[in-house]
């Protein structure tokens, strides 16, 4: 530019006819400008003279031609661009290298834009969306199911079970008896009401108990020690009339003989071997 000053602040030569750039309200000549304040350029690493435009990005410059992806080479001037490792890539190119794919539909999350993480996968937000309702998933709370998402209302509308005790939805975990689903915390003793949930029990009237509350409600007592009969673990018994007997219990009264599988005679609510019985 040409201006009416008339002394360059630095050199002093007269800058009549000449051009000139101000700075800091003093006129300089254009070589004693470039010498003191041109930046240089990231790429050719030459001054940046006050005639040529000067891109700067993050306290760097660059000549306008210089101004360009480092790997394709193609001018980044007035178009989005990323930076990785103090270079710069067009759009493109840092994509091909760095950028995430989505893991539903695999095409690439562009710089810039918005992803979801989730499970250490990456997803484009609008590809982040109950399988169900196709509603975005955002942070909302979700289940995954066969590595699809659903909304919480969406999981429980078509998948959930509900409890055959307290009729709410089981989430997690659960028991199944009679072919009815429940909630770990649900299934009780009919009698006593203790968990069964991971314990031995015994099923009566399609209702489940303990040992020690069906042996009290409805066990058969054995006629030598007293003590209920249950099948629980598979337990064996013998049976003669209305009496019977633990398999370890079904003994001669007299000489304690074993009678299981042997003959025997019967004397009012005691057994007796055949050698005892004919004495």
């Amino acid at each position: 530019m040409t201006s009416n000053h008339t002394d360059c602040h630095y050199c002093l030569r007269s800058l009549r006819g000449r051009k000139y750039a101000l700075r800091e309200e003093n006129a300089y000549c254009v070589t004693c400008y470039d010498s003191l304040f041109a930046n240089s350029c990231e790429e050719c690493k030459q001054p940046i003279e006050c005639d040529s435009k000067d891109l700067a990005y993050k306290g760097r410059h660059w000549h306008e031609a210089c101004f360009k992806c480092a790997k394709c080479s193609r001018s980044l001037v007035e178009k989005p661009f990323a930076a990785k490792d103090e270079l710069l890539l067009c759009t493109e190119c840092y994509s091909d290298e760095y950028s995430s794919k989505c893991f539903h539909c695999q095409k690439t999350i562009m710089p810039g834009s918005r992803k979801m993480e989730f499970k250490g996968s990456s997803w484009h937000e609008s590809c982040f969306v109950c399988q169900y309702c196709r509603q975005p998933l955002g942070t909302k709370p979700l289940i995954t199911k066969d590595n699809e998402n659903y909304c919480v209302p969406c999981f429980e509308k078509q998948f959930a079970h509900h409890c055959y005790s307290c009729k709410k939805v089981i989430t997690s975990g659960g028991v199944t008896y009679h072919d009815q689903p429940w909630h770990k915390e649900c299934f009780l003793c009919a009698g006593c009401k203790t968990q069964l949930s991971g314990q031995r029990f015994i099923s009566k009237d399609e209702y489940p108990y303990c040992e020690d509350c069906f042996s009290k409600l409805y066990a058969k007592k054995c006629t030598a020690c007293k003590k209920p009969i249950t099948a629980l673990g598979g337990a064996k018994f013998i049976s003669f009339e209305e009496y019977q007997w633990h398999r370890e219990c079904f003994n001669c009264v007299r000489c304690s003989v074993s009678l299981v599988g042997q003959g025997f005679l019967t004397q009012q609510d005691d057994v007796l071997c055949d050698r005892c019985g004919s004495a």
